[in-house]
């Protein structure tokens, strides 16, 4: 990764939201950077903090929320810095574009699809109404708009569920962003739509060329989309690294666990694996590591001091005692050992697809 530049840079980031008079501390010490034209996929448990943490980077906090430490510098400015909404008007929307969950949370009911996408253009880009006209319906027809022509006025309700995702990215990257947020985009879609809007993401990435920080609670979905994969947990990444280190060599118990909860690694007639327990609370402050006590694997140590992130790789870093020197040897589950034998057995029976790399 050195030989590629840094487009946005997180350094020991803080979040922290005021709630009925108590504090809760939801991003604790998060460091990353991310790299110009590469996929980083955010994953973890709901309340891990994946939607808080990537929603600093467009200033779309709560307003309960504030940065309470750290840096995230882009283009040569602190955004923790800004305070102005004009400010972050150039910057939201423009050059860090975020497709949400829920194509119709995300599209006003009253608009036609084509004064949706104009409006954005128009809004950044200095042109005119028949130039934003022209560009919106050349969007619509790369995001895979049938008919583009024929379908610019209609309104939302008349447009398929994965043909409204489809608008909200072409409405995403109307004005051409360096980084593209996707906070769990396919969620809300069936396997088959799902599948199709994720290879639009990724083609229309080598034509474009953004940076795609991807979030998801599905790693089966990282297999298909990301570069590099960090996994959150209470707050922190607690394990980094490129797609292939976090599938065929985890370190962290928790990588682990979610990798054993993946549905095409289930045995026949057998119980699917769910993690024991529940993430803690972040109203108080936590001592050792946040992940030990639904740690089987928990050394005495995991319950008095936190652990660093140790490097096992350039690329590969994960914060659990276990890679201590002095920490006594132990195996990952038999579940995930050979994952790729195992996920290439489960496609063949349901006849679906892996990306090779």
């Amino acid at each position: 990764m050195e030989d590629r530049n840094v487009i946005l840079s997180v350094k020991d980031l803080y979040v922290k939201f005021r709630v009925r008079g108590r504090e809760l501390t939801a991003i604790r010490g998060i460091s990353l950077d991310l790299y110009e034209h590469e996929s980083v996929a955010i994953v973890g448990e709901s309340g891990s903090g994946k939607s808080v943490f990537t929603k600093t980077f467009a200033g779309m906090l709560e307003r309960n929320g504030y940065l309470a430490g750290g840096s995230i510098e882009f283009e040569g400015k602190d955004l923790t810095k800004i305070r102005r909404a004009k400010e972050w008007s150039q910057i939201r929307g423009s050059k860090i574009a975020t497709v949400f969950q829920d194509p119709m949370t995300s599209l006003n009911p009253i608009l036609t699809i084509g004064k949706q996408i104009t409006s954005v253009i128009l809004r950044h880009q200095n042109c005119s109404e028949g130039e934003a006209r022209v560009r919106a319906l050349a969007m619509m027809k790369k995001v895979g708009i049938p008919h583009a022509e024929a379908r610019f006025d209609d309104y939302p309700f008349q447009y398929s569920g994965g043909m409204r995702q489809r608008i909200v990215i072409a409405i995403a990257l109307s004005c051409q962003p360096k980084i593209l947020i996707c906070d769990e985009p396919t969620t809300a879609l069936d396997v088959t739509i799902q599948a199709q809007i994720l290879k639009l993401i990724k083609d229309l990435q080598k034509e474009f060329g953004y940076s795609i920080v991807f979030i998801t609670h599905d790693l089966g979905v990282v297999a298909n989309i990301a570069d590099r994969v960090a996994v959150l947990y209470a707050g922190q990444i607690v394990e980094l690294g490129t797609t292939e280190e976090l599938f065929y060599d985890p370190r962290h118990p928790y990588t682990w666990a979610l990798l054993s909860s993946l549905p095409q690694l289930a045995q026949r007639n057998a119980k699917l694996y769910s993690i024991a327990g529940t993430p803690p609370s972040l109203y108080s402050e936590i001592t050792g590591d946040a992940f030990a006590p639904r740690n089987p694997y928990a050394l005495k140590i995991d319950t008095l001091k936190e652990p660093p992130m140790f490097q096992i790789t350039p690329t590969h870093f994960a914060r659990t005692w276990l890679l201590d020197p002095r920490a006594p040897r132990v195996e990952k589950p038999e579940g995930i050992q050979n994952i790729h034998e195992k996920m290439m057995n489960s496609l063949h029976v349901s006849g679906g697809q892996v990306r090779e790399n």
